[in-house]
């Protein structure tokens, strides 16, 4: 029953595009069209909700990998370390003077 495909109807128009603001359209047809755009909006922020939370997920992993690696590169970092150290033994083994 399930690979039965569903019978066209030849006589039975097919749905087109109207322009509400041209079609003189009861009350009720304005509300059903209403309710159909409903739907379908809320059936795609559903879709897109999901697509901006993977997106915002990637960019802070992202941003927390870069904050992450640049804490680790400076901690490696011990330039100020050694240039501190030079300058402590300069300062220990140069001349006694007054302005030290």
């Amino acid at each position: 029953m399930a690979d039965q495909k569903p019978t066209v109807d030849p006589e039975v128009p097919f749905a087109k595009r109207i322009d509400p603001n041209k079609e003189d359209l009861t009350r009720d047809e304005f509300y059903f069209i209403r309710q159909v755009e409903l739907a379908q909006w809320k059936k795609k922020s559903q879709q897109l909700r999901g697509r901006n939370i993977a997106t915002g997920l990637a960019i802070g992993a992202i941003v927390m990998g870069i904050y992450g690696y640049t804490f680790y590169s400076v901690k490696q970092e011990k330039i100020m370390d050694e240039l501190d150290e030079e300058a402590k033994v300069a300062r220990m083994g140069g001349v006694k003077t007054g302005a030290n």
